[in-house]
């Protein structure tokens, strides 16, 4: 089976990094955050999610946002961003039972392969996605059945692991099997994550409970 990671809220403890720099913005500008507004942003990367985050009243041009914000990341995910718990455990026994495993995440190359690389796991991966490789977001089912046909299986070969309801939502649409991982920054729709999931892990390990 191959198994494709989310990175940020699954592989890392990143959340509370990324969304909260688009958060701390429009705080700072006096701007109500709207609900949903981190479940919104989490599959578009960084270019869209900056996009919207000024369109909701933001007086700054998208250049210098992305700017300021990319700098901002970069130090905080190569200096800062760590595993969460049991995670390379859970990969490593993924692998011995024979699974192959990739990643596909919304944030950057620029910062995701150095972080993945500083926390020790970047080589228990086959292939590492972000977006950009594929000029869709992760709200679009094109994405996953993409993702499929570039490690030569079909959707039905695949498991997706992610925390955010929208990507696994698309992702079971697109015929993967989902596996969904507690983050608290979509504590609010667990009842919606669990019914979109095959497996909903409260602890990165519970993935293992269950073989495909």
């Amino acid at each position: 089976m191959k198994y494709i990671f989310d990175f940020d809220g699954t592989l890392v403890d990143s959340m509370p990094t990324w969304a909260g720099a688009h958060i701390k913005a429009l705080e700072k500008a006096g701007i109500p955050v709207p609900d949903g507004f981190v479940n919104t942003i989490t599959p578009l990367g960084n270019y869209k999610a900056s996009e919207y985050t000024i369109s909701l009243g933001l007086d700054i041009t998208l250049e210098k946002y992305l700017d300021d914000l990319s700098r901002h990341l970069y130090h905080e995910y190569t200096t800062n961003v760590r595993l969460k718990e049991n995670v390379k455990e859970t990969l490593e026994e993924l692998i011995r039972r024979g699974h192959s495993l990739s990643v596909l995440t919304a944030s950057p190359h620029l910062y995701v392969d150095e972080c993945l690389q500083n926390n020790g796991v970047y080589d228990l991966f086959e292939k590492v996605w972000t977006i950009d490789d594929f000029g869709h977001t992760k709200s679009e089912v094109i994405i996953y059945e993409e993702a499929a046909e570039r490690l030569g299986v079909t959707v039905g070969d695949c498991v997706f692991v992610d925390d955010n309801l929208t990507a696994l939502r698309t992702a079971r649409k697109s015929g993967m099997y989902t596996a969904a991982v507690y983050d608290d920054s979509s504590a609010e729709y667990t009842k919606e994550i669990k019914e979109a999931s095959d497996i909903y892990a409260k602890d990165f390990a519970d993935i293992l409970k269950r073989e495909f």
